[in-house]
């Protein structure tokens, strides 16, 4: 079974490749495509990837190519991973953003916006070559903003592909562990965007155990989102929220902490990897060892201005584990290449999961994967407070996606204005303003 990443120069694809050599079952992924545009980092996690496999007999055999009609002819599965304007780009999404006084996180507000418009239409270009040169593959999509991305992609490619993010998984899991149960025995009520959603329920042998979390302020104030949230918080929700919402019920707070701190998250990510790459061009550097130092230090530091807004310091070691986006992966093409039938947390079409949204609108909630792909399971209503978030956020993807596909100056100026976390319409004027020196591949925006 063929896998092929795109984006196969980036830093976590590492990780991808570690769970593939964990994987030794029949029907698992024998040959790995990496493509990416900088033959550089192919390079780079190419040496990774083979000390990882220096112990595995049967590692899965390992391609790297700058030729994208190559790496996709004859794949099972595309991962999808691309960062469209590098870290660079990233960087420039927060500062123009926070230059006017709003947030500038990679997904969230402002940054988010201006990350979509970079990405969608490059990723609907991918979504019309697979569709043409494998057209049975199913698309696993990581790329950020991963909700919009995904939506853009179904417009083409369907319900083949699907969406991952691993933080509702590692949500569920600390919130498990915290309550003393085995978290692959916990099966999570989580429903949103990516990005926004809340674990509502968590359920052990048929028992919720949530209710039991929040009544205890000790319990709950004892893991990283009780601590970022705060417990009183938390309680009147009746829900712990997806960490991103801290953008949201924090937001002053957020926007202060950024702007004050001496560099922002894209710019210390840019500086870190472009050392790394840049040691990696030394044979004799070890290659696994450098990447383990950096990632270490890249997990350590994630969101640390809301910790530090919230004033809850450096994150605690049991934190720092994520839900493993790579796992999530594993799991979803184990699922559907074998009808291995399990539930995943996964961006998908709505259907009629959500009331309040249209069918073909990417959410994020459980979902019963088997050879069929994902369908996502039954949900209780939002709550209006989240109703107004989900649909207001919602509204935001569509203008991006109307501004992608119509090059229209207005609909990108309307994605920044509908947003919450921009207060203007004036202010959404000058961030398109900003975003369009920053990026000159966002110059398609001049039609009317």
């Amino acid at each position: 079974m063929k896998l092929t990443i795109l984006g196969g120069g980036g830093f976590r694809v590492p990780l991808v490749y570690g769970a593939l050599l964990a994987d030794h079952a029949e029907g698992r992924v024998t040959a790995v495509t990496l493509y990416d545009t900088d033959a550089d980092r192919l390079t780079a996690v190419a040496r990774v990837l083979a000390d990882q496999a220096a112990t595995v007999p049967d590692a899965p055999a390992v391609n790297a190519t700058t030729d994208l009609d190559e790496a996709l002819r004859g794949a099972d599965f595309v991962f999808s991973a691309i960062r469209v304007g590098g870290l660079a780009g990233r960087a420039a999404d927060e500062r123009v953003a926070l230059d006017e006084g709003v947030l500038g996180q990679e997904t969230v507000g402002a940054g988010g916006i201006a990350y979509g418009l970079r990405t969608v239409p490059v990723a609907v270009d991918l979504a019309q070559r697979v569709a043409r040169l494998a057209p049975n593959a199913w698309v696993i999509n990581f790329t950020n903003p991963a909700g919009l991305v995904t939506e853009a992609m179904s417009r083409h490619l369907g319900d083949r592909v699907i969406g991952i993010c691993d933080s509702p998984v590692g949500l569920g899991r600390r919130i498990a562990r915290v309550l003393g149960a085995d978290p692959d025995r916990a099966r999570i009520d989580y429903v949103g965007l990516n990005h926004l959603g809340w674990v509502r329920a968590l359920r052990v042998d048929g028992r919720d155990e949530l209710p039991r979390l929040l009544a205890d302020p000790e319990l709950l104030g004892s893991f990283e989102e009780g601590r970022l949230f705060g417990v009183d918080w938390l309680r009147s929700l009746g829900a712990v929220p997806n960490e991103y919402l801290h953008y949201y019920y924090f937001n002053r707070e957020a926007v202060r902490a950024y702007q004050d701190a001496e560099q922002t998250r894209g710019a210390f990510l840019r500086e870190q990897q472009e050392g790394f790459y840049a040691r990696m061009k030394d044979p004799a550097v070890p290659a696994l060892r450098a990447w383990d130092r950096t990632r270490a230090e890249r997990e350590a530091t994630y969101m640390s201005e809301n910790r530090e807004v919230a004033g809850v310091g450096e994150r605690d070691e049991s934190d720092l584990e994520s839900g493993g986006y790579e796992k999530v992966a594993l799991a979803l093409m184990r699922a559907v290449a074998r009808n291995e039938r399990t539930s995943l947390i996964l961006n998908v079409r709505n259907g009629t999961t959500l009331s309040v949204l249209d069918a073909d609108a990417v959410i994020e909630v459980p979902c019963l994967v088997d050879a069929n792909g994902a369908r996502p399971v039954a949900v209780d209503p939002l709550p209006y407070h989240a109703v107004g978030l989900v649909t207001a956020v919602k509204a935001v993807e569509r203008a991006v996606l109307d501004a992608a596909e119509s090059g229209s100056r207005a609909a990108a100026v309307k994605a920044f204005a509908l947003h919450p976390l921009v207060d203007s319409v004036t202010v959404a004027g000058r961030l398109l303003d900003g975003y369009l020196k920053a990026h000159p591949g966002l110059a398609y925006l001049n039609r009317p």
